[in-house]
């Protein structure tokens, strides 16, 4: 099989030494994201409903360059500062996936890796080629 490393050039992707997002086979597993901008600036502000919406259309973008989509989705993991808030994460993941269901979960963290930041996301999607 082959492995095809996906890069968005976030300052952290050097220091670290991770990718954006790894295809592997028909499996694409997409690491943690914030909501940061292709500037480093934050996006969303104070709004978890906007910073959760701002980082899954970011997950869509990385899984159109790897040939998936959404629908691939099975699994998605949320990292919040806040879990009372957890309605608003919820609200913006159910816009996106209330009929795809992945399985997913939310974790309470101390904190993310800059200020600002309420949630970082990671996820996980499958291409099923007899579906395309």
């Amino acid at each position: 099989m082959v492995r095809t490393n996906y890069s968005s050039g976030a300052r952290w992707e050097g220091v670290v030494g991770y990718s954006r997002a790894v295809k592997f086979g028909n499996t694409v597993e997409v690491t943690g994201t914030v909501a940061v901008d292709e500037n480093n600036n934050l996006v969303g502000g104070d709004s978890a409903y906007e910073q959760t919406r701002y980082i899954i259309q970011k997950i869509e973008l990385v899984l159109r360059k790897a040939g998936a989509s959404l629908k691939d989705v099975v699994r998605t993991r949320m990292f919040v500062t806040d879990i009372s808030r957890w309605e608003e994460y919820g609200k913006a993941h159910g816009a996106f996936f209330k009929d795809i269901r992945p399985c997913t979960t939310m974790v309470e963290v101390s904190g993310l890796i800059g200020a600002g930041y309420l949630v970082e996301i990671e996820a996980t999607a499958i291409m099923y080629q007899n579906e395309y």
